[in-house]
């Protein structure tokens, strides 16, 4: 279990001061000059050394990210873009950081934007998270008050702002690219790769964007060292991570833990258990919706890290942890998700905006179980073709919960259409 030393996000619950002082008195803002004075190519390889992964789905090297940026600023300036569209369902936790830790963004942003020779950076809300963004602007008006951003911010030479851009509810947005179209005023939908942002993004400038998760742990591992956060954890999987728990359980929680821990132990232990026991739970979504659900022997043992869930063909994702008891009606969980996909497909690519509407059409007869046996068949097939083949992994994120729901639940589907043919 994690130490209360090695909490990243002590105010995580909203039960201190969200204000420059009372963040202070956490240890936030403290030393960044100095952090700044040892330099850019120090701080991407803290970083780096961290082990840090993108905790906004993909878990990409963070560090690894940043020095994909020109080492100098030529005609076109840089910019930081932080992804606060959290629009995936389940997921909840970065909300929790921009209302109760709202200076650990602001720091995380500056120190970020100086590593990667941006004077500007982005940071693009849900346009849902109305109280968030009004914590967030007082946090920034606080910072530029106190001279931390702005010109010359916190006396280190280097001029910084901090913009805010509400998002207006499209998830597609999520996705780096089509949150780069939207910025700049376009229809939010994901740009092609090659050429990748680092090079071609925001108004066509080297731009790196990061989850908010990412951002706000930078300042502390560049205080504490790349050493503490790599030994939290397991190899490949280090640090501590903020997962929200929901569903079935009798208290769901975001919470800061290490990760690797076992997903009983993070049930069990901070959201009160599963309703009517643990003997009760059927499945559990480990990652947001878009990832495969697993059933209860594959969760009486798996940790929650990138590799241990991908052992059991799923993924960490956002670590948004959907539990479901005996309850649940499977199928049309997971029909509800896929009419989600087909709502929120931009439409851009063939398989994903044909494909995903094909999907939530034929999952909604597979509720009743108006559908014949060879119909599973062909929705897995269907599946294959959408996957891996669109420009941004909506596709993939729509397809991954049907594929779960037949590997693991496919007597149920089977059950449904024999009853209703009256077989």
């Amino acid at each position: 279990m994690l130490k209360d030393k090695d909490r990243i996000f002590p105010n995580i619950y909203g039960f201190e001061d969200v204000s420059l002082a009372g963040a202070r008195k956490r240890g936030v803002w403290d030393g960044t000059k100095e952090l700044m004075a040892k330099g850019r190519e120090w701080m991407v390889n803290e970083v780096k050394e961290s082990g840090l992964r993108g905790r906004g789905g993909a878990g990409f090297s963070t560090g690894m990210k940043w020095s994909f940026m020109p080492k100098e600023v030529g005609e076109r300036p840089h910019f930081l873009v932080v992804n606060a569209d959290e629009g995936e369902p389940g997921t909840c936790k970065d909300r929790e950081i921009l209302r109760n830790e709202p200076h650990m963004m602001v720091e995380g942003a500056l120190l970020a934007s100086f590593a990667m020779a941006a004077n500007a950076s982005y940071i693009y809300i849900r346009g849902e998270f109305y109280r968030e963004t009004e914590v967030l602007q007082r946090a920034i008006d606080e910072a530029y008050e106190a001279g931390l951003i702005g010109k010359n911010a916190c006396g280190s030479g280097w001029d910084f702002d901090f913009i805010i851009h509400r998002g207006m509810g499209a998830y597609i947005c999520g996705e780096e690219g089509a949150l780069i179209q939207s910025l700049e005023g376009k229809k939010g939908q994901p740009r092609m790769k090659p050429p990748f942002p680092a090079n071609v993004g925001l108004y066509g400038c080297p731009t790196t964007v990061n989850n908010v998760e990412s951002i706000a742990v930078t300042p502390d591992i560049m205080r504490r060292g790349a050493s503490w956060f790599s030994g939290l954890g397991r190899p490949n999987n280090t640090g501590t991570k903020l997962f929200a728990v929901s569903g079935h359980v009798n208290a769901p929680c975001v919470v800061e833990e290490e990760m690797g821990i076992p997903l009983k132990e993070l049930i069990e232990k901070h959201a009160g258990g599963v309703r009517g026991g643990w003997d009760n739970l059927m499945a559990v979504i480990p990652g947001g919706c878009s990832t495969p659900n697993i059933t209860k022997p594959e969760c009486d043992t798996v940790l929650m890290d990138f590799d241990s869930l991908k052992e059991v063909k799923t993924g960490l994702g956002t670590a948004a942890v959907i539990v479901m008891d005996k309850s649940t009606d499977i199928v049309r969980a997971i029909a509800r998700l896929s009419s989600f996909y087909a709502h929120e497909s931009c439409g851009q690519c063939t398989p994903c905006r044909e494909g995903t509407g094909w999907m939530a059409r034929m999952m909604r007869r597979m509720t009743k179980g108006d559908a014949a046996i060879e119909e599973i068949d062909l929705l897995e097939e269907v599946t294959r073709q959408v996957e891996g083949h669109t420009i941004c992994a909506l596709g993939d994120a729509a397809a991954w919960p049907i594929q779960g729901l037949i590997r693991n639940f496919r007597p149920e589907i089977e059950r449904r259409i024999n009853e209703y043919n009256g077989a």
